[in-house]
């Protein structure tokens, strides 16, 4: 009797220490796992593009690419004028094609989307991606812009900017050197467009942009970045394309350096030298002839 009441003791501290431990059932832990995942909420449906605009802008930056994308799509959709909302929406979507080309296979594509996209040259290029799409709508939208106000130094700069992430860098050159002429004291102008023109390998006229960019904003520590790299390009291309005497042409209106013979072309060369110990030959003496005898004079 003694033997069972001291099992029965045993049994009954034994249970009272797993109570104590805190550990969960195991049908606890399976229930737990099987719980799903909270969503996210969806957006709503807005009525003005400028809050779609303003909420994709937050949501981009707050690390949810996709809502953002929704939120940027409806804003051209409520204004397809929106310039800035399909800017914005190309970095979305440029975003999610970098991630997905570094974790994923390339997409193969069909011979049909291939023929329908020729380049400039009439050539046949590759189906535009959707950042490429939205990007070619900003241009358009920003060209508007520029129409109906030519002197709009930021839709210059953010055509630069557009035409840039489509790689036509002549032309994003060209519509930032719009901008900079209309504001010349944008630091951030100056900045953008010494960074094409590196891109351009126009290092020269980069140092130029650059150096104007960090005299106005002395804390502009991209344009100091860029700076030390154009000044690179430029010591690079003249270390590769030493000038030389011979390339200088002379100015003009300057007077020509004579020959040894004393004509500026060399036009009379001068007289074969005499060898020396002998002396030049003489001349010989013609003697007049002789008066016929009627001419004398008596």
């Amino acid at each position: 009797m003694k033997r069972v009441f001291v099992f029965i003791l045993f049994s009954a501290f034994s249970l009272a220490l797993a109570g104590c431990s805190g550990r969960e059932p195991a049908n606890m832990n399976v229930n737990a796992a099987d719980q799903p995942t909270p969503q996210e909420t969806p957006l709503p449906e807005f009525t003005d593009a400028g809050e779609a605009l303003a909420v994709g802008t937050r949501l981009f930056d707050d690390g949810k690419t996709e809502m953002a994308i929704e939120a940027f799509n409806q804003a051209v959709k409520l204004n397809p004028d929106l310039a800035e909302a399909y800017f914005k929406l190309g970095i979305a979507h440029a975003l999610i094609e970098s991630m997905a080309k570094n974790n994923a296979a390339p997409m193969e594509v069909t011979e049909t989307e291939t023929d329908t996209n020729t380049n400039k040259k009439g050539e046949k290029a590759p189906p535009k991606t959707d950042s490429e799409k939205a990007f070619t709508k900003a241009v358009a939208a920003y060209k508007k812009m520029i129409d109906q106000n030519p002197k709009d130094d930021a839709a210059y700069y953010n055509l630069g900017r557009a035409y840039n992430k489509l790689n036509e860098d002549e032309d994003s050159a060209k519509a930032l050197k719009q901008a900079v002429k209309l504001k010349p004291e944008e630091s951030e102008y100056q900045t953008e467009l010494g960074a094409i023109l590196i891109k351009l390998a126009q290092y020269y006229e980069a140092v130029i942009a650059l150096k104007k960019a960090v005299e106005l904003d002395p804390d502009n520590l991209t344009a100091q970045d860029l700076l030390e790299d154009a000044e690179a390009g430029l010591r690079r291309v003249q270390y590769q394309n030493p000038k030389k005497d011979d390339d200088k042409k002379p100015d003009k209106g300057a007077s020509p350096t004579p020959s040894p013979d004393g004509s500026p072309d060399g036009s009379n060369p001068p007289p074969p030298p005499t060898p020396s110990g002998t002396k030049p030959p003489v001349k010989p003496t013609v003697k007049p002839p002789a008066k016929p005898a009627s001419e004398h004079v008596h």
